[in-house]
């Protein structure tokens, strides 16, 4: 490999970055290539499963599936001496961001002495005059701040985009060193790559310090599961131990913003947004906003809440900006831009209107702010010259109408790293995103970043939703480097049991999981019975004409099977229960709703259980390859395994505080109702052996019962097992018990004694159950006692799933913690 590089100078083809301006191969790339070149074709493979089996994904906006993130084997290094140059660039321009920052939404005096046009802050949605006066926590508007990096073919760097709003990568460029460390372990150690966790330990410092109280509350607001990056959101509330809230699971009162637990309101100190600020507060911003927190503002500037970054440093991302940093930076700092912009005129002035008109056919022209999408209007750079005439026709009536929502930028061609395409190494424009955070020990950036590499050749093109993929960065020393994690070494750290107060959202979730999770075992197992049924086996004793009639019949109450398929085969009634995606009760529309349902709390899952739960919904796929009952069997054995792996690593991975009881009250509930759904409909005063038979097929106690009784099936005991026994884990009494003992550990809203609604309900439940007699249990009995745990399921989220605007206790436990 050393030998091909040895003496070549840059051509077509050939990446830039294998070598300096001079044409000498770079020393690093060559140690690493001949290392890269002995490791086996497929093992990167094997690393980037770990992607696959936790779900790491990204949304590209306006579609609704996620996509796989893409990732490159090959990571772009930079030297320790280069990366220094860039450091010093980027604390350079966050202080300046800073600065402009301070000024505008301050004293203004960049506006009233002419170094900054009114138009260029007025035009920009991002500027919210609501936020002027406002002091920021610890006097930073900017607690993080990300700019996008272009290297020319010559070697210089370029900012090409400032990101001052809810800078996203960080958690990605988290799972991409994760990828490729593990893919090439010992070079990745033998290069001395900078470790990636002290950035994220000062970053957390910097947000504790911002709150008012030792112990603060930091909490991740994300749009929800839908938003683009959500994965990446969970990743690193996760990651730095932050709870993951929406907007509904905030309430502003009283100047402070609390969350909406399950204990009642608990004060939420800092906020680390990934909403951006028009949609924060629908009471004085964008009104039609779902995604924030009416009052969110006040609260803002009663100090009540520290949220990060402050509403209104979007302004900063104006392209329009561009074009007055470098005066700005000799004004505010006293020094020239370390790092340059890409050239930017704002066509706002009419020199500048005048100059870009004159060279429209070799500049890129791009919106001057970052306004929503109008028709006929494009969001992002284009080349006039690439432009149909009728796109042009209708641009250049724009640009005449309204020349200030435009600025013109000198096109680029960027430098090129090598990829990875079908085995060969081929060079590919690349973009650096790198992070700078405000910590206690001053602007520290985060060592490498998110690249992300494209097929175009000019700036336009690196967008996550324009084919490109990304690349773990490597910043390398000549020494060996520290391996720090973010595991606190004092040992003065006070030690806590219960990990936070749990959010009802969260609670919410889960207890839909466990009720997602049950009601699909339930039924496969109503499926499995199905197919069975027809099976020439001694296990087969459900063929009899009556109980075949009630399997199909509870299939089809069930929601799994239509009204209409009844008289179809078997093999067609099975395939439908368990692959038809428009029945809401199939295996597979019950599946997805448990993924859904799971994504939108992923920081509070294993990777183990989310690996477990995709692979699942991945095996169920493919419905329309069922050819035979034995194959539609196979597939329910497999599915209910499978759940069942989903159950033990609920059980035995899950610490046992109120997320796991929830869960686990989701599962008790629904498999209380089904039982008593089962029981009626088999357990009549009429039933047969084969009625009974199937009863203790789908309750999982046929083991139990045949061990217990010798005589044989008999109507009176098969209902005290699984109706009435206290020891039977499938039974109703036993999910009763087992909904008592969550009850009475979860918190209280008031501490006067007196029960709350669901155990008003559920211990009346209980007693009865406990004292009742098999023998005086009939249908009726049993349609009444299904009811009362739906009014108990409908009373747990009354109580504790607090969501919507009046959703809000007014009486806490001990007051607003």
């Amino acid at each position: 490999m050393s030998g091909w590089l040895k003496g070549y100078r840059p051509l077509p083809g050939v990446p830039d970055e294998l070598f300096d301006t001079a044409g000498r191969p770079r020393d690093h790339w060559i140690a690493f290539l001949g290392e890269f070149a002995a490791h086996a074709e497929g093992e990167f493979g094997l690393a980037t499963r770990h992607l696959r089996d936790t779900g790491t994904s990204h949304r590209v906006y306006g579609e609704e599936n996620e996509q796989s993130w893409p990732i490159d084997p090959m990571p772009l290094i930079l030297p320790q001496d280069e990366w220094e140059e860039i450091v010093a660039g980027v604390t350079q321009r966050a202080t300046l961001m800073e600065a402009v920052l301070q000024d505008i939404y301050g004293e203004g005096k960049l506006v009233s002495e002419g170094a900054l046009p009114a138009a260029a802050l007025a035009g920009s949605p991002d500027f919210i005059r609501a936020m002027r006066g406002a002091k920021p926590p610890n006097g930073k508007f900017l607690q993080i701040y990300a700019a996008d990096l272009g290297r020319g073919p010559d070697g210089r760097w370029w900012v090409l985009d400032d990101r001052t709003q809810a800078p996203s990568g960080a958690g990605y460029a988290l799972q991409n060193r994760l990828v490729v460390s593990r893919a090439y372990p010992a070079l990745y150690n033998s290069m001395n790559v900078h470790r990636l966790a002290p950035f994220f330990d000062a970053f957390r410092r910097g947000l504790s310090q911002a709150a008012d109280r030792s112990e603060p509350r930091i909490c991740l607001l994300t749009p929800g599961p839908f938003s683009e990056t959500y994965f990446e959101q969970a990743h690193l509330a996760r990651y730095l131990g932050f709870l993951l809230v929406e907007g509904d699971d905030l309430v502003a009162r009283d100047g402070k913003v609390y969350v909406r637990t399950i204990a009642g309101l608990k004060r939420a100190d800092v906020i680390l947004r990934r909403v951006d600020a028009d949609f924060l507060d629908p009471l004085e911003l964008n009104t039609a906003s779902s995604l924030g927190t009416p009052g969110m503002l006040e609260a803002i500037r009663e100090g009540g809440v520290a949220v990060m970054n402050m509403p209104g440093s979007g302004v900063m991302e104006s392209r329009a900006l561009l074009a007055f940093l470098p005066q700005l930076c000799q004004r505010l700092l006293g020094e020239d831009l370390r790092l340059p912009n890409l050239a930017t005129w704002w066509c706002g002035q009419p020199h500048d209107r005048n100059m870009v008109s004159a060279r429209l056919d070799d500049l890129i022209v791009a919106p001057a702010f970052n306004v929503p999408n109008a028709a006929g209007q494009f969001a992002r750079q284009r080349l006039v010259a690439d432009m149909t005439p009728e796109d042009r026709a209708d641009f250049m009536s724009r640009f005449t109408d309204r020349p200030g929502d435009y600025v013109g930028q000198d096109v680029v061609r960027l430098s090129t790293m090598p990829v990875l395409r079908d085995g060969k190494l081929e060079p590919a424009p690349f973009v650096l995103r790198v992070f700078a955070a405000a910590t206690p020990d001053g602007i520290k950036i985060l060592p490498g970043g998110l690249c992300r590499v494209s097929d175009r050749t000019d700036v336009r093109a690196i967008s996550m939703g324009e084919g490109a993929r990304t690349a773990d960065v490597w910043i390398i020393d000549d020494k060996p480097v520290e391996r720090l994690t973010l595991i606190p070494s004092r040992e003065d750290v006070k030690v806590r049991r219960i990990l936070g107060h749990l959010p009802s959202r969260a609670a919410d979730n889960l207890f839909w999981l466990g009720r997602y999770i049950e009601r699909a075992e339930a039924t496969l197992r109503l499926v499995r019975s199905l197919c069975t049924s027809l099976m020439a086996s001694e296990a087969a004793v459900h063929a009899s004409g009556d109980t075949f009639d009630s399997l199909r019949k509870l299939l089809v109450e069930w929601g799994a099977l239509d009204e209409k398929a009844m008289s179809g085969s078997v093999l067609e009634a099975a395939r439908a229960s368990l692959h038809d995606g428009a029945a809401w009760g199939s295996v597979i529309a019950l599946v997805r709703s448990a993924r859904r349902t799971a994504s939108g709390m992923r920081e509070r899952l294993s990777a183990d259980f989310w690996a477990l739960l995709l692979e699942l919904d991945s095996d169920l796929g493919g419905g329309e390859a069922l050819t035979s009952v034995a194959e539609a069997l196979k597939q329910v054995e497999d599915a209910l395994q499978h759940l069942a792996g989903l159950s033990g690593l609920a059980q035995e991975n899950m610490n046992r505080v109120a997320g796991w009881r929830f869960l686990d009250m989701g599962r008790r509930v629904e498999r209380g109702i089904n039982i008593c759904r089962f029981s009626r409909m088999l357990a009549h005063d009429k039933a047969t052996l084969d009625d009974l038979d199937l009863l203790l097929d789908l309750a999982d106690s046929q083991i139990t019962y045949r061990a217990r009784y010798l005589v044989g099936l008999a109507l009176t005991p098969v209902r005290d097992l699984v109706m009435l026994d206290p020891y039977n884990t499938r039974s109703l009494s036993f999910q009763l018990a087992t909904l008592k003992e969550h009850m009475g550990v979860l918190p209280t809203l008031q501490d006067d004694g007196i029960l709350e609604e669901p155990s008003r309900i559920l211990r009346p439940l209980a007693t009865e159950v406990e004292t009742e007699d098999a023998k005086r249990l009939d249908a009726d009995k049993m349609h009444r006692w299904e009811r009362a745990l739906m009014r108990v399921s409908g009373a747990i989220a009354d109580r504790y799933f607090l969501q919507g605007a009046t959703a809000v206790p007014t009486v806490k436990l001990v007051g607003l913690a």
